[in-house]
């Protein structure tokens, strides 16, 4: 079985119950609302949508938004609570010919996406497709160091490891019921491989914003350490 379809299983399996688990926590970044420009009317793709909340607080801004994500069980949810929304079920490294048209203004994607990814280029090529000349790319996510870093401040990982981790469970949110079974083969990506796969796909790397660690988020780790980070780029006229 490939990579992906273990994680569209594993997904699957969770997504309802972590979205009663992380009510109320999964909008859109504050970051993110910053960074934003007037929405009225444009073509939003949200990548790696999940249960769809922050793609409805960004229709909520005017967005014609889409929601795009590998388990159909989310997209179930996401249609409950806003069937005026279209969301399509598709693997982001691949997305469908419909998508890949250039017709959005803005490809967003956010919070804990990357490591769902084993091709990089191929998700980077497609948002390159998917977007119309001159519009924009916004990530943002979970800094790699933090992934690295323990909460004492001790360096645990290595940060050029690039192999597979299969794993089954979650670790930041707890599930109700029978605990998960389905194996996750999660990837790590350096800072420098995302900018490198961005740029090399076409897209002009406008801000890379780096943001401290918080101790309310599930790492609990020290302000000193990066915690999150914001990439812009726009896809030349």
């Amino acid at each position: 079985m490939e990579p992906t379809e273990h994680n569209r299983r594993a997904w699957d399996e969770i997504h309802r119950r972590r979205s009663e688990a992380l009510a109320g926590e999964l909008g859109l970044p504050d970051p993110v609302r910053r960074s934003l420009a007037n929405l009225t009317g444009k073509r939003v793709l949200h990548l790696q949508c999940a249960t769809g909340e922050s793609t409805a607080e960004l229709a909520e801004l005017g967005a014609v938004a889409t929601g795009v994500d590998i388990s159909e069980e989310a997209l179930e949810v996401a249609r409950e609570r806003n069937p005026s929304i279209v969301w399509v079920q598709a693997d982001v490294q691949a997305l469908p010919q419909e998508l890949r048209r250039g017709r959005f203004d803005l490809v967003y994607t956010a919070t804990g996406v990357l490591v769902w990814l084993h091709d990089l280029n191929a998700w980077a090529t497609g948002i390159v497709a998917a977007l119309r000349p001159g519009g924009d790319f916004l990530l943002y996510e979970e800094h790699p160091v933090a992934m690295c870093v323990d909460p004492m401040m001790h360096w645990r990982e290595d940060y050029f490891d690039d192999s597979i981790l299969v794993d089954t469970g979650w670790t930041h949110f707890q599930l109700e019921g029978e605990p998960p079974v389905e194996e996750k083969h999660e990837r790590f990506w350096r800072l420098g491989q995302v900018v490198t796969a961005v740029a090399r796909a076409g897209l002009t790397v406008r801000a890379l914003e780096e943001y401290p660690s918080r101790k309310s988020e599930f790492r609990h780790l020290d302000a000193r350490v990066p915690g999150d980070f914001l990439l812009y780029a726009v896809k030349p006229a």
